[in-house]
């Protein structure tokens, strides 16, 4: 088993990494001194297919649990979701030393999440990703929130899990959509942080797709290392963390804009980053070979790379609706060479406005 240590002081935790580790929960939950007690957040799908594991383990350590399954739509990450659990919570008598064990994709983190960071000011987090995007993103650093009608993720907090556990064994029962949802995310780890680390994505395309196992080990341990030293670096988005959006100004519009039905979200982050990419080109900062290379190895992943058929001028109009927009000025992360971007928040209208026109045509090119 693997471990890596996200390093944030008092709130430092330990990421887990391996085969059918889920049943060392209940062990984990037993060594911390947490009070025995646990809401066990998840999905219908998810529970039946790893839930005994982790159930066995909580059993054998004497933790009792309540299982709340949610809906299996990113359309559950609202309010009345998470008072339903709020509810569960009390009725079942946690208290602020119960933790809550989020098992499943990013959704069931986010939701779960939110629920420990708000209830009683803040209780303990397992989380348990069970999809790759939630493995290489989304469990780690602490974000937690839940979306409005109005925008994705606004409403939330920043609240570290006390443990991350990745059982790769999970990777294996994905439908083929969700790998190659996760791999967009990890695509953005080569872009903002590491040009070996895409460089590997590309000699390993077929083998990641083809799911072995020791290739998806080294994607997932990689990806998780670059997100917790950024993590680490700048915890609450001050400054460095922030390039961690690469892709997702226009992703979370395209989310919105076809109400969480049409894109997955990695798929929507890698049209996210064709933009951002093209974007970059178009003020001179990157080359267009860099963003053909990115392309390309998006499209080898299956992945879209332009938005046919949305109207640009909405996807611009919520881009202002973004989190990552202050003072009505919308920071971009842009691409200056793989491994290396900054944050820009000089990008014009106008600029912004032709490359989204492209991309709402079909070319990406």
């Amino acid at each position: 088993m693997e471990k890596i240590f996200v390093n944030l002081g008092a709130a430092s935790y330990e990421i887990f990494i391996g085969e059918n580790i889920l049943s060392g929960v209940g062990e984990f939950v037993a060594a911390k001194k947490f009070t025995p007690k646990a809401l066990l957040v998840t999905q219908e799908k998810i529970f039946n297919l790893h839930g005994s594991a982790l159930t066995d383990g909580l059993d054998a350590a004497g933790i009792a649990y309540t299982v709340a399954q949610i809906p299996d739509s990113e359309t559950a990450k609202n309010l009345r979701e998470a008072e339903k659990l709020f509810t569960r919570a009390i009725e079942f008598g946690l208290d602020r030393k119960s933790v809550v064990i989020a098992l499943g994709g990013g959704v069931v983190g986010d939701l779960g999440g939110f629920v420990a960071a708000t209830f009683m000011r803040g209780i303990p987090l397992i989380q348990i990703p069970t999809t790759l995007l939630a493995q290489v993103d989304s469990s780690v650093g602490g974000k937690t929130a839940v979306n409005h009608a109005l925008g994705k993720n606004l409403i939330g907090a920043f609240h570290q899990p006390r443990a991350v556990f990745i059982d790769l064994g999970c990777l294996m029962t994905l439908p083929e959509r969700e790998i190659k949802s996760g791999l967009g995310e990890v695509v953005k780890y080569g872009v903002i942080s590491d040009e070996n680390f895409f460089a590997y994505l590309e000699d390993n395309a077929e083998k990641i797709l083809q799911r072995d196992l020791k290739t998806l080990a080294h994607v997932v341990k990689r990806s998780c290392d670059i997100k917790a030293a950024v993590v680490a670096a700048d915890e609450r988005e001050a400054g460095l963390r922030r390039i961690l959006n690469f892709g997702h100004t226009l992703a979370h519009a395209i989310e919105e804009q076809t109400h969480y039905k049409k894109f997955r979200h990695g798929e929507a982050v890698a049209i996210g980053m064709v933009a951002a990419a093209l974007i970059s080109s178009e003020l001179g900062k990157t080359s267009a070979e860099n963003v053909k290379r990115l392309e390309n190895l998006l499209q080898r992943f299956g992945m879209f790379t332009s938005c046919a058929g949305l109207d640009a001028d909405k996807l611009h109009a919520v881009t202002f609706r973004d989190k990552k927009t202050v003072g009505g000025v919308v920071n971009w992360v842009l691409m200056k060479n793989f491994g290396d971007v900054e944050i820009s928040s000089d990008v014009s209208a106008a600029t912004v406005k032709k490359i989204f026109g492209r991309l709402c045509n079909g070319d990406s090119d």
